[in-house]
């Protein structure tokens, strides 16, 4: 099922429809499919189109953590984080801050949010 939603947006990138939200999908489907560096990609596009989109952030943070890349994912959650207060989006800030401190204790990072 995420195959064929997977390749249902793949035929829309690079088409007048390919923007902020169809990044945003694509990284969602494919990290759903297990792809967190291909999610990656097309968030950092998605958040490259629209750098106040906060979901974005959050899901590019966790596509960065689950390929490895912690430093990136907290650079990301951080960012995501002064997005989503700017714009009011309380919840989503709340949640990449716990997101953020979980992956600073598991690396030992001496930033904090």
């Amino acid at each position: 099922m995420a195959g064929a939603a997977i390749a249902s947006l793949e035929k829309l990138v690079g088409t007048a429809r390919d923007g902020p939200l169809l990044r945003y999908s694509l990284g969602n489907e494919y990290l759903k499919a297990g792809e967190p560096q291909r999610a990656a990609a097309h968030l950092r596009e998605a958040v490259a189109r629209d750098p106040d989109h906060s979901a974005a952030w959050k899901l590019l943070g966790r596509a960065l953590a689950e390929s490895g890349a912690a430093a990136e994912a907290l650079a990301a959650w951080r960012r995501g984080i002064e997005v989503a207060e700017r714009r009011g989006d309380r919840q989503a800030a709340k949640e990449m801050a716990v997101f953020a401190r979980r992956l600073e204790r598991e690396v030992g990072d001496p930033g904090s949010t």
